[in-house]
């Protein structure tokens, strides 16, 4: 398996609590349908459904089949990063107000997660966040065009462990191709997992995809090699939890290949 990027202690980042990114199983138009969505309950605080009530309508939507005006909804034209399975948002508005001058779409099925997002983007005042709630594949396929992303974060996706429910992980070869026509030239995909056998699946999907190159991680730290988005993320609970019992975090990234 080609290298990728193992941190064991004090890594960069993550933001996946709860591990969902993608949504219920059903059939595709486009692509085999995958399950990457574990479905899970939860009803919202008081604080949190006020927040939502002010905030969701403005800065949320959910998914459909209608193509995006990203533009228009940001209200700037500006570089778009999609964020696959935001969690509760800890990475997500960590990461935003690192990269004011992009759009941020958070993708989730979560609505608690979602409502804690909101909770701190309008307690801190954070602009460029937009939040989808529904399947990620949807949103892939149907709602933005191709070459109109410049970066896509996948981090700590559900590995469905057990080898009868492999066919349910979203990153598939049909996703990273999706996720390859998304891209732009020169367009980054950052994936990050804790799971040694699906970080070896996902390394040997991605560099199957004939549009996307592994990226050195140490050349983009140093600046040798140019990057669209930031790939530093805060420890979030779940990550922590994987650090304290010595899991190594395996970061994997790849760039979109040119012409």
């Amino acid at each position: 398996m080609p290298e990728s990027r193992v941190m064991r202690d004090n890594g960069p980042v993550n933001d996946a609590e709860p591990r969902v990114e993608g949504a219920p199983e059903r059939g595709s138009r486009l692509y085999p349908r995958v399950t990457s969505f574990r479905s899970r309950r939860g009803a919202l605080t008081d604080s949190q459904q006020q927040s939502w009530d002010r905030m969701w309508p403005t800065i949320g939507a959910d998914v459909s089949d209608t193509p995006l005006d990203v533009d228009g909804w940001f209200g700037r034209q500006a570089p778009t990063i999609i964020e696959i399975g935001c969690g509760t948002g800890t990475a997500t508005t960590a990461m935003a107000k690192a990269e004011p001058h992009v759009n941020l779409l958070a993708v989730e099925v979560y609505r608690p997660g979602l409502a804690q997002l909101l909770q701190v983007v309008e307690r801190e005042s954070i602009p460029n966040i937009r939040i989808l709630r529904g399947d990620a594949m949807d949103v892939l396929e149907n709602m933005l065009a191709p070459e109109s992303l410049v970066g896509v974060r996948v981090f700590f996706p559900d590995p469905w462990p057990k080898a009868r429910h492999h066919k349910r992980r979203l990153l598939q070869p049909p996703t990273f191709a999706l996720i390859a026509d998304r891209l732009g030239p020169g367009g980054v995909l950052h994936v990050a997992t804790d799971h040694a056998e699906y970080a070896e699946w996902i390394s040997e999907t991605g560099d199957a995809e004939p549009r996307l190159r592994r990226l050195d991680w140490d050349e983009l730290a140093s600046g040798a090699i140019d990057s669209p988005m930031t790939h530093e993320r805060p420890v979030t609970k779940f990550e922590g939890k994987a650090h304290r019992v010595g899991r190594p975090i395996a970061e994997m990234i790849w760039g979109k290949v040119n012409g």
